[in-house]
C-alpha cells in the first residue's frame, strides 16, 4: 500500500513530479533544433522510471557513473551508454560483458596506459578521450597535442569514439556573464581536441561537452555532437545557488517528523540527520549559506527563513538563518517538514526508493525503485 505524507516512514525521500516533469522539459527544449544530442546523465536519477522520462528514446543514449549504472540500465534496454569515469584496466571484463548483452558501452581514457590496456584486449571496447577543459579535474588539455596523438595512436585500429569534456569549474560560477565564459571555454577545448585528432586522420565521430551550468548557460553548441547534463533533472540548492534554477524548481525534498525542541536555543530537533541529508555543504561558500538545507511544511511550502542550521547521524537541527532576524520556528513534536537538499545527487544517495507526489492530488501516488553500488 502506498503511504501518504502522513503516514510515510521519516526520513524519506520525496519527489514532486511536477517539478521534474518541467525540468525535463526545460532541458530537451535546450537543444531543440540544434542537430546536438542530448545524453543524460543518469548518475543522479538512478532510477529506471525517471530515466524513461528523461532520455529522448527508451534506448537512450545516456551516460552513468559507475557500471552498478550501466548494469541497472543496460537490462532495462538501454543500448547506448558511456561510462563517464576514467576506466580502471581490472573492469573492462565487466565492461565486455555489458557490450556482449546488446549494450553498446563506451569507456573513457586519458592516457597511453589506459589505450594500451583496451589494445591488448582485442574486443574492441570504444573510448572517447577525456579533455580537460578547466582544470578542474581529469583530462588531456588540448594544447598538449603530442599527449592526445599518442593516445589516440595507442588505441586499436580506428582510434578513438571521439571526446568529451566536463564543465566542472562552472560550479564556481558567480555571475551569467561567468557561466556563458565557462560554457564557452567547455566547447572550444572540446572542438578544438576534435579538430587536432581530425587533422591526424582520426574521424573523432563525437564531440561531447557537459555540466548542468554550462548547458542551460551556454550560447552557442557550434562544433559539438553532444551534450550531457545530470542534476538539472531535479536541480538543488547549490544548483539555485549557482543561478541555474530557482528554489520552486527543486523536485527533490526529505520528508521528516519533529522529534523535540531546545526553546532556549530556537531550536527544533527532527529525525533526518546527515545520514538522509548527506554531509554535503557546498552553499557554505556560496553567497547564501544554506545549511543542511532549506525547510518546507509538509505541503512543500518554504517556512519562512527557516533552514537545517546543525545535523549529527540522526538529528537535524531547524531554527531560523543566522542573521535573518526571523523568529525561530517552533512546529510541535510529530509535525512533519520537508528539506530541500544542497547536493541531489549525494542526498538521493541515501535512498533505496523516491516516494512520488503527483501534481493533481499533492500526495504521494507511487514508489520508484532507484539504487545504489558501483
Amino acid at each position: 500500500m502506498i503511504p501518504t505524507l502522513a503516514t510515510a516512514p521519516t526520513p524519506c525521500l520525496v519527489l514532486d513530479e511536477a517539478r521534474m516533469n518541467r525540468n525535463i522539459a526545460r532541458l530537451h527544449a535546450r537543444l531543440e533544433g540544434t542537430g546536438v544530442v542530448f545524453r543524460p546523465h543518469l548518475k543522479t536519477a538512478k532510477c529506471i522510471e525517471v530515466a524513461r522520462r528523461l532520455m529522448t528514446s527508451p534506448a537512450g543514449p545516456a551516460m552513468v557513473s559507475t557500471l552498478r549504472e550501466a548494469e541497472e540500465f543496460a537490462a532495462a534496454g538501454v543500448v547506448d551508454l558511456t561510462y563517464g569515469v576514467g576506466i580502471a584496466p581490472d573492469k573492462l571484463d565487466r565492461v565486455a560483458a555489458i557490450r556482449a548483452g546488446g549494450c553498446d558501452l563506451a569507456v573513457l581514457i586519458d592516457s597511453v596506459e589506459q589505450a594500451e590496456a583496451l589494445t591488448r584486449r582485442g574486443d574492441c571496447i570504444p573510448a572517447l578521450i577525456e579533455i580537460d577543459c578547466d582544470g578542474h579535474r581529469s583530462g588531456v588539455v588540448p594544447e598538449d597535442a603530442a599527449r592526445l596523438l599518442a593516445i589516440a595512436r595507442a588505441l586499436p585500429p580506428g582510434g578513438p569514439r571521439g571526446v568529451l569534456t566536463h564543465g566542472g569549474e562552472s560550479y564556481n560560477a558567480r555571475s551569467a556573464a561567468a557561466l556563458r565564459a565557462a560554457a564557452e571555454g567547455e566547447r572550444l577545448a572540446v572542438v578544438r581536441a576534435a579538430a587536432i585528432l581530425r587533422e591526424a586522420g582520426f574521424a573523432c565521430p563525437v564531440v561531447s561537452a557537459g555540466s548542468t551550468p554550462t548547458f542551460l548557460a551556454a550560447e552557442s553548441f557550434e562544433g559539438l555532437t553532444e551534450f550531457r547534463a545530470g542534476v538539472s533533472v531535479f536541480f538543488d540548492l547549490f544548483q539555485a545557488g549557482v543561478g541555474v534554477c530557482g528554489p520552486e524548481e527543486i523536485a527533490l525534498s526529505v520528508l521528516t517528523e519533529v522529534i523535540g525542541h531546545q526553546s532556549a536555543k530556537g531550536w527544533t530537533i527532527t529525525d533526518a540527520g546527515w545520514m538522509a541529508m548527506s554531509r554535503d555543504r557546498g552553499t557554505a561558500s556560496q553567497a547564501v549559506d544554506q545549511g543542511y538545507g532549506v525547510v518546507l511544511d509538509i505541503a512543500g511550502r518554504p517556512l519562512g527563513e527557516t533552514i537545517v542550521i546543525a545535523a549529527n547521524q540522526e538529528h537535524g537541527i531547524v531554527a531560523a538563518r543566522p542573521g535573518s532576524g526571523a523568529p525561530a520556528p517552533a512546529p510541535p513534536i510529530g509535525a512533519r517538514l520537508r528539506v530541500l537538499p544542497n547536493h541531489a545527487c549525494a542526498t538521493a544517495a541515501q535512498y533505496d526508493r523516491y516516494l512520488v507526489v503527483g501534481a493533481e492530488t499533492g500526495e504521494i501516488i507511487a514508489e520508484w525503485p532507484r539504487f545504489g553500488g558501483w
